[in-house]
């Protein structure tokens, strides 16, 4: 018999054994459900608002099988092979994550911009070394991140969870086991143990999702009691049978719960905390069902083959969606239609059957894997150092282009026609709205960059605000005018040009911003209208000492922006959005007219991201007129406009800028061969730079 026969009929010999020895249909079933629904979700986000649930039908799952494996050596022999185990998660899911991880790398450093490259790097090497859930955690709580493209590794967040739960479960169900010895009561001690540590992160959960619910979305303490849940079922069903009302009963109700979570919960659901408890319970349910049974509750439909053949590859299924999600766009040239998300599952179902064939199930006895834990071990190691090689040429690559983008840029200065200066006046101006020097925006248009002249004073510190930043031009001369800057993220987007006219006119400029924070004296309810009850009182806080700052230091101009159109308030009042800015944002300006300032408003620029893909620009590197919107989609009303109007103070000045973006019909990515925006929400740096003029004449 042939190699590659003898290992067919050796995979087919076992697949028969586990059926017969307990093969578990409807355990399949959750896992093609929840497979489907994170896909689903992934594709079509405003349709199936709640499908990130299967992530926690997974989590179940784990646990269940985990534990019953653990259990099964631990009870039959008293000892654990720690080294065996860990050797057999490395071979049972490393090779496949790993191909994935490798072949995802290269497909950015074809097709996606080099702005990507750094990121995607950092992400998947987190990603390999199974600690990108905390990677996110952490950029979920920087502002400055928000804006960010997710990358192809980005869905490894909850295969780190679960590796961190694999690393740490053995060693908890091994103590509890011999700590159980010692009492003589070994499954109580195990279930009472568990069943400790399921309700402590429960609680954890609960209040952390409260308080902090970004991070509390990715950290691994907070999904813990969904694994727990799973294993205490292992432990507890082994020697029940559910009668068969009942098992009938609990399917059906399982299948519901996690069916209603899918179509009910959305990205403003609180989750995990507990919302969780709904689909977590919905999947143990449907486990519990089939615990003990020969024929699990509606086993035709359960064992359907396609059901079966979706749950048997949804492993390489979650590995491959990802990655063909961010890539296609850029191989297309454009955002996803209804047609190209079809021809991604269609992809992705075979080529996640030809991993599970030749690289999941195949992959086990790879003699490169070795036959011992050290050698597995050691492979693990080479697989992490190609990755790693990997990492670093596509930054060092992505170094290279950002170096010549930077040069490209820099011998466009000085040119007639660039940027905001052809419009409005773009008749004198030749191809005034044509393709964009520079596409990719890199560290040269940063928004958020500072200058050598400027630091942070140590010496200004009040609650809620992180930092207050001196840009002194002065030269030292006494008499040099002194000007503020802030708000919130984009009253940033304006400091390259306050810089270039701070420089120019030798100002001391200080600024102090909160970024996703209207500093206003109104009620904040949440940026995008996500609330975080923790985030939105230091907020308030940071408004009111800033306010102060500006009050005491008598600056000669304040120059202030907030993205007041998407920064939600509420007072209670039942007033709306624009009347309580209309209420608040005069208290303030308020105070520092009466301290002798005069207040400059920036009108904020046309919106981007919500009335066009970020990724226009790059997308249409030739046509960026594809990225044109009509001026009354993309520049709404805003209230700052509306709370400047009805202040009607000589000293509250309104700076409003849109004909440098727009003309009387459309507003346009690209203006002057410059591309405006550099994310969703912000200028280019080099766009706003260029402004400085145009703002200096309205001072």
């Amino acid at each position: 018999m042939s190699v590659v026969a003898e290992k067919t009929a050796y995979a087919s010999q076992s697949r028969t054994t586990a059926r017969r020895a307990g093969f578990r249909p409807d355990i399949q079933a959750l896992r093609a459900v929840a497979v489907t629904l994170v896909v689903l979700t992934h594709l079509w986000p405003n349709r199936l608002t709640g499908g990130y649930i299967g992530v926690d039908v997974f989590f179940v799952i784990s646990g269940f099988l985990i534990t019953s494996h653990l259990a099964k050596e631990i009870f039959g022999t008293a000892t654990l092979s720690f080294a065996r185990f860990y050797a057999r998660r490395i071979k049972r899911l490393l090779p496949a994550a790993f191909i994935v991880l490798g072949a995802g790398t290269l497909a950015v450093a074809i097709w996606v911009p080099y702005s990507e490259w750094q990121p995607t790097a950092r992400e998947v090497m987190s990603s390999a070394l199974y600690v990108e859930n905390w990677s996110l955690a952490g950029q979920s709580i920087d502002y400055s991140a928000i804006n960010n493209q997710a990358t192809i590794a980005q869905h490894y967040w909850s295969l780190s969870v679960e590796e961190q739960f694999y690393l740490l479960w053995p060693l908890v169900l091994f103590g509890l086991y011999r700590l159980g010895a010692r009492l003589g009561a070994r499954r109580r001690t195990l279930l009472a143990g568990m069943a400790l540590l399921c309700v402590a992160s429960l609680v954890y959960s609960i209040i952390f999702t409260a308080d902090n619910p970004n991070p509390a979305y990715f950290v691994t303490p907070v999904r813990v009691w969904e694994f727990a849940v799973g294993g205490i079922l292992a432990i507890a069903a082994a020697k029940v049978c559910v009668p068969r009302m009942l098992a009938d009963l609990l399917a059906v109700l399982g299948w519901l719960a996690i069916g209603a979570s899918a179509l009910y919960f959305s990205p403003q659901t609180e989750f995990p905390g507990w919302a969780a408890l709904l689909p977590v319970l919905g999947a143990t349910a449907v486990i519990a069902s089939g615990t003990g049974r020969t024929r699990v509750p509606f086993h035709p439909l359960v064992a359907w083959k396609p059901i079966q053949f979706v749950g048997d590859v949804s492993y390489s299924i979650y590995l491959w969606h990802w990655p063909m999600i961010v890539v296609a766009p850029y191989i297309l040239l454009t955002p996803l239609n209804s047609w190209a998300k079809i021809c991604i599952i269609a992809l992705c179902v075979p080529l996640a059957w030809l991993t599970k064939v030749f690289v999941e199930d195949r992959g086990k006895s790879w003699k490169v894997l070795g036959r011992r834990p050290r050698t597995t071990f050691l492979s693990m190691g080479a697989g992490l150092a190609i990755l790693a090689v990997l990492a670093i040429g596509i930054t060092w690559g992505g170094s290279l282009q950002e170096s010549r983008a930077e040069a490209v840029q820099a011998q466009q200065v000085g040119r007639p026609c660039l940027g905001p200066a052809a419009l409005p006046a773009q008749k004198g101006c030749a191809n005034a709205l044509g393709p964009a020097a520079v596409t990719v925006m890199g560290p040269a248009n940063r928004y958020y960059a500072s200058a050598p002249e400027c630091a942070v004073d140590p010496t200004r510190k009040a609650p809620g605000v992180k930092s207050v930043t001196l840009c002194d031009f002065s030269g030292g001369r006494k008499d040099a005018p002194t000007v503020w800057l802030t708000g919130d993220s984009h009253a940033e987007q304006w400091k390259p040009a306050l810089l270039v006219l701070a420089k120019k006119d030798h100002w001391k400029l200080t600024y102090s911003l909160l970024g996703g924070c209207p500093v206003a004296d109104v009620s904040f309810s949440g940026y995008h209208g996500k609330g975080d009850p923790a985030a939105d009182a230091a907020c308030m806080a940071g408004a009111r000492s800033i306010a102060n700052m500006i009050a005491a230091d008598q600056p000669d101009k304040v120059f202030y922006s907030i993205f007041s159109r998407k920064e939600m308030v509420d007072d209670g009042s039942g007033l709306s959005q624009e009347a309580q800015y209309d209420a608040g944002l005069p208290k303030f300006w308020g105070r520092w007219t009466a301290a002798g300032s005069t207040v400059y408003v920036m009108a904020d620029p046309p919106l981007n991201g919500y009335v066009r893909d970020p990724r226009c620009v790059a997308l249409n590197p030739s046509q960026p007129l594809n990225c044109a919107v009509p001026r009354t989609t993309a520049q709404p009303a805003d209230p700052l406009v509306s709370a400047v109007r009805l202040m009607k103070s000589s000293r509250v000045k309104l700076i409003d800028l849109t004909d440098h973006f727009c003309d009387a019909g459309r507003c346009y990515a690209v203006v002057g061969n410059v591309a405006v925006y550099f994310d969703a929400d912000h200028l280019n740096g080099e766009f706003s730079k260029l402004m400085a003029p145009y703002i200096e004449r309205q001072l």
